[in-house]
């Protein structure tokens, strides 16, 4: 069984910082790929960071400069570091883990508001 666990979600002013951490755990010998997601009410889920197995990395054209994604592969573990949030990252986040290019899994999600 594979359980992604998401945290560091919360309240920032606009121009402030969040971290997001993804931990992926269970009977798995590698993650293919990790993104993060959100969706803000009344909006499709969307893309905003993705990290492959390759290490390779790309962003929501929005977030591009302002958000990174990194690893630590023994951990299991994906960051998300928010910088310069907007109102408009406003949204719960989710991770989702690829073990395979055709089988992965969510975390439960993790909310984010930015406003002042």
């Amino acid at each position: 069984q594979v359980q992604v666990v998401e945290s560091g979600g919360g309240w920032v002013q606009p121009g402030g910082s969040l971290r997001l951490s993804c931990t992926v755990s269970g009977s798995i010998f590698r993650v293919y790929a990790v993104g993060w997601y959100r969706q803000a009410p009344g909006n499709e889920r969307e893309l905003v960071a993705v990290i492959m197995s390759s290490g390779s990395t790309n962003y929501k054209p929005s977030v591009k400069g302002r958000f990174t994604i990194s690893r630590d592969v023994d951990k299991k573990t994906v960051w998300l570091q928010m910088n310069s949030l907007k109102p408009e990252d406003t949204a719960v986040y989710y991770c989702k883990a690829a073990v395979t290019p055709t089988e992965d899994y969510w975390g439960q999600g993790t909310q984010v508001t930015v406003s002042s």
